[in-house]
């Protein structure tokens, strides 16, 4: 018994090395490939600037260089000199990020993940404006400046709304809650992108965005839950919209093809 315990000690202690040898360079690179994992980012988009980059995720242009180093190195980014550098792969296995996950979330229907989104991140929201610290509101006035900028860049906006989310569930307190939302937020990304292109819609989202923080800053938890709310709505109406018209176009197209058959 006492072996036993050696031996899940030492693992243990051998994993926690690993994970505290692990750099910026490397958090960054698994951050930019859930990114892709989530379908923020997909194959044949340019990443934003380093610049933009660096300042999306709070971090410095050198680190966020670095991270596009490893992610090049892995064939999953392809640097070319005068031009941006631009998604050439999604095989993620190198990463610390569970495709698998990202799948089964995109196997249930709207209305349960919505359901699912409302009951957690009404407990994650509610700590979150209770316990939120300082150097966490900082990031989130940081994410604000950054999403003003965004106005015509739909792909650039959504790594913001990422970080702006995840850092707001982080402020939770519970890691395995603020887990379980951010997996929620990556529900169908490839609809959300194109809501995100539609005119006005990431002005809306700014402004939103701009509640949000406000309640947080003051740590109230009944307007943060309100300004939460009011989002989560938004971003399931709109998201129900494009499933239902790409559905519908769906749809049409097959009957085209049939009378087309049926024609011949």
């Amino acid at each position: 018994m006492q072996a036993t315990n050696r031996v899940v000690l030492t693992e243990a202690m051998d994993l926690r090395r690993s994970l505290t040898r692990r750099t910026g360079k490397d958090i960054i690179s698994d951050k930019i490939a859930a990114l892709i994992a989530s379908g923020v980012l997909g194959v044949g988009d340019e990443l934003p600037s380093e610049r933009e980059l660096a300042t999306a995720l709070d971090v410095s242009r050198q680190t966020v260089r670095s991270a596009i180093q490893i992610l090049a190195a892995r064939n999953i980014v392809e640097v070319s000199q005068g031009a941006r550098t631009r998604v050439i792969s999604a095989d993620l296995s190198a990463f610390h990020v569970d495709l698998a996950r990202h799948a089964a979330i995109n196997s249930y229907d709207i209305e349960a993940v919505h359901a699912a989104r409302l009951l957690i991140e009404r407990s994650v929201v509610t700590d979150a404006a209770r316990l939120i610290t300082d150097e966490a509101l900082s990031r989130l006035r940081n994410s604000l400046k950054e999403q003003k900028n965004c106005t015509n860049d739909p792909v650039r906006f959504l790594i913001c709304d990422r970080e702006f989310h995840v850092t707001i569930y982080r402020a939770c307190g519970n890691p395995l809650l603020a887990d379980l939302v951010t997996d929620l937020y990556t529900y169908m990304m490839d609809y959300r992108r194109r809501v995100m292109s539609r005119p006005g819609a990431i002005a809306k989202s700014y402004q939103e965005h701009k509640a949000i923080v406000a309640a947080l800053e003051s740590h109230d938890s009944e307007a943060a839950l309100q300004a939460f709310g009011l989002h989560l709505d938004r971003i399931y109406s709109t998201t129900r919209i494009m499933i239902k018209a790409s559905e519908k176009k769906r749809h049409g197209d097959k009957k085209t093809n049939r009378d087309s058959d049926d024609a011949a």
